[in-house]
């Protein structure tokens, strides 16, 4: 991996330059170069198996665990190279939140799943009872679960909603304070009244994190983003405001995609 983007440029959250990974002999992303806004919504969209979530999972380095993956070029997060030499996971982690397809609560409770996160990064602290009170309120509220589940916080995650679980999976991330949230259909799993809360609960996380949204739902990449990728076979075709995209795409291929012709 190269140590840098050599670009250290303003108000970008994830900055890309010749990303290229191939799964064995497999080649997924070909020559990616991408300039994300920091504090804004950005989705990706495009069919099936076009390298959407391998870069999602390229970002946090999850990607990395698989011993037959390999990568090219460069990553850059709030101005660092993420895969530079001596660069921590563990910092890596702390800086980019990941939300899964399904919600993945922990079978602890409430209280501790938001608490999860905290207490792995500051195992050297000890955090009192009213501090780690705040932060689980402050998240709970973040996420708007706070007055659903402020009498129920000893009871298991797993005993709620899918919605509920969702959101929960989002305020975990947030003690640890990330720059950016990576989600990669974090509505897949959810009925259309619970897809309307998680979209409400992202628009409204918008500007205090760079949000990044991999989903297949057109409808969803229209309405709760305010910039939008296309990928195709592991290319970027095009990457421009949403509205703008959605409207008057530049490419033929975008707008196949978009009108359904094909994906």
């Amino acid at each position: 991996m190269n140590n840098t983007t050599g670009s250290q440029d303003a108000g970008l959250a994830i900055h890309t330059e010749k990303l290229n990974l191939w799964y064995g002999t497999f080649q997924a992303l070909f020559d990616v170069d991408l300039k994300i806004k920091q504090g804004i919504i950005t989705s990706m969209i495009g069919p099936s198996g076009c390298g959407k979530s391998t870069f999602l999972r390229s970002v946090n380095r999850i990607n990395e665990r698989l011993g037959y993956v390999r990568i090219t070029g460069a990553i850059d997060v709030m101005g660092e190279n993420i895969y530079a030499p001596g660069v921590e996971l563990v910092q890596v982690r702390k800086q980019i939140g990941m939300v899964f397809q399904r919600p993945n609560p922990l079978p602890i409770s409430i209280r501790e799943n938001v608490l999860f996160g905290h207490r792995i990064h500051n195992a050297a602290t000890k955090t009192s009872k009213s501090e780690a009170d705040d932060i689980v309120e402050g998240a709970l509220k973040t996420v708007l679960l706070w007055d659903k589940v402020k009498d129920r916080l000893d009871t298991k995650a797993t005993g709620l909603s899918l919605e509920e679980q969702q959101k929960l999976c989002i305020a975990r991330l947030l003690p640890v304070k990330p720059g950016v949230l990576l989600m990669d259909e974090p509505c897949s799993a959810l009925d259309p009244k619970g897809t309307e809360a998680v979209e409400e609960l992202i628009w409204e996380l918008r500007g205090q994190y760079t949000i990044l949204i991999v989903t297949h739902n057109m409808a969803q990449a229209r309405r709760a983003s305010e910039e939008c990728i296309f990928m195709l076979m592991g290319k970027v075709v095009e990457h421009s405001d949403t509205g703008k995209m959605f409207v008057t795409p530049e490419n033929k291929e975008t707008s196949d995609y978009i009108e359904g012709r094909y994906g």
